[in-house]
């Protein structure tokens, strides 16, 4: 029982961890390079959308909120709301 427990706590652990490390985003998409899995917003900020995150949605002059983790200096997009 203890064991279950202490793999229980070191889950939320992870996951309140993992979930403070995320950052979130919004604005227009100005453009949009679907081979590179990268957008570029009004502002400049370029995201990149994690493999495994559908594209389809997205295009230029959209609307969007992402939350997005850095790796490897790159802003990776872990979800996308196309408004």
């Amino acid at each position: 029982m203890k064991k279950v427990i202490g793999m229980a706590v070191a889950l939320l652990l992870v996951f309140a961890v993992g979930r403070a490390w995320a950052e979130e985003i919004q604005g227009k998409i100005k453009s949009l390079d679907s081979t590179a899995r990268e957008f570029a917003l009004e502002d400049g900020t370029k995201i990149w959308v994690a493999e495994g995150l559908s594209m389809g949605s997205l295009r230029e002059g959209a609307s969007v909120r992402a939350s997005y983790e850095e790796r490897d200096g790159k802003k990776v997009a872990t979800s996308i709301e196309v408004k």
